[in-house]
């Protein structure tokens, strides 16, 4: 049995990065680039009128001839004197000599001439070439994660494919002869199974859209047949349940069958102790408590980092905020403590149904609270380390 603290390096250290692959920028929503996008352009390409009005030569006069029209598009030719004008609109071509841009809200026009009613400064209102960005500049540093906002900008850039980390692919094996499907009828001595759906859920929160689901009965033969299929086809396992010591938990020893490398197996920590973090060759195995809080809470801990990781991401664990509490906390187990709570602008307060099996308390925490194993006791208004998961 390890400490959180241990277990989290012996992930971080075992969970290496996707390989690359060049994908579409209009498919890329959620992908993290693998390497520094370059812009072939300068954004805008040419200066830009920022406004709908009128192009001109600044200077001391309000009465300008009208010479032309530039709109979106266009590449006007157009060369300018003092006291004239071309009517202009947003986005358009900006005569080579014009160096300011007033609204047409601010003149008076005729057919072929305005008057100035409220002079701009000079240069107002125009977009210059480059303002966004220049030609061979940084457009995003490996490791971005993309928005859509960064693919409209990488588009507007005329850059159409980029490379990024693959996503892993990622299954859900659950175990327990208990468990029933959601909508069928519920025998006595049985319970919906919730695992799956739930973990599935998580994972969209993490970007991985699709995780394939394998149920599978409480016996080695069944556990380790379905293992030996499952570890060749995907990057990480998440397994639900079998993994303590009853006698039909027999998740463990399926793994050691299907030569899965042990990292770690038990951790001091309340809830969720019985995890097993495993390896074969690339591929991430989470063994975790089939207690469905157990199993969210070690989710957000251990899995969620292991998969960011592995997609590219730079910060991959949860963030970490300061908050006063609001009761006394008494901690004489020694462990780790992932309390569900809630929190505000100031003050946590711990709620009520901690145990390992009810999710109606993370059902509305917005935070896990964390207490240190060492830590036997934390007094009202001390500050505590939340781990948002709103």
């Amino acid at each position: 049995m390890i400490q959180v603290e241990e277990a989290l390096l012996i992930i971080a250290e075992n969970s290496t990065k996707m390989p690359v692959q060049k994908i579409q920028v209009n498919k890329s929503l959620g992908y993290i680039l693998a390497e520094t996008v370059y812009s072939p352009i300068a954004m805008p390409p040419f200066r830009q009128s920022a406004m709908d009005g009128y192009a001109f030569i600044h200077s001391e006069k309000h009465q300008y001839d009208i010479v032309g029209i530039s709109q979106a598009g266009d590449h006007s030719k157009i060369k300018l004197k003092e006291n004239e004008a071309v009517r202009i609109f947003t986005g358009a071509f900006v005569p080579h000599n014009a160096d300011t841009v007033v609204m047409q809200e601010h003149v008076m026009a005729t057919e072929n001439s305005i008057l100035i009613t409220r002079m701009p400064e000079q240069y107002e209102n125009i977009r210059s070439k480059g303002e966004q960005i220049g030609k061979d500049e940084v457009v995003f540093n490996a490791n971005t994660l993309i928005t859509p906002a960064a693919i409209g900008f990488l588009v507007c850039l005329g850059i159409t494919e980029i490379s990024v980390y693959k996503k892993p692919k990622v299954a859900i094996l659950v175990t327990g002869n208990e468990l029933v499907e959601p909508g069928e009828e519920l025998p006595k001595g049985k319970i919906y199974e919730s695992n799956s759906v739930m973990l599935q859920a998580a994972l969209q929160n993490v970007g991985i859209k699709k995780a394939k689901v394998y149920k599978v009965k409480d016996s080695l033969k069944a556990t380790k047949k379905a293992l030996k299929v499952i570890l060749k086809k995907h990057d990480i396992v998440l397994i639900s349940g079998g993994i303590s010591v009853g006698d039909y938990d027999f998740v463990k020893e399926a793994l050691v069958q299907n030569d899965v490398t042990e990292l770690f197996y038990k951790l001091n920590q309340r809830p969720g102790k019985p995890m097993f973090f495993g390896s074969k060759n690339e591929t991430l195995v989470f063994a975790l408590p089939g207690n469905p809080a157990s199993s969210l809470t070690n989710f957000y801990i251990y899995v969620y980092p292991a998969i960011k990781n592995r997609m590219g991401f730079s910060d991959i664990h949860l963030k970490k905020l300061l908050r006063k509490l609001n009761d006394d906390i008494t901690n004489t187990t020694g462990k780790t403590l992932f309390l569900k709570a809630l929190y505000d602008e100031t003050h946590v307060t711990v709620l009520d149904g901690q145990s390992s099996a009810m999710l109606n308390t993370f059902a509305i925490a917005n935070s896990l609270l964390v207490v240190p194993h060492d830590m036997e006791s934390i007094k009202k208004d001390e500050l505590v380390t939340l781990l948002p998961i709103d």
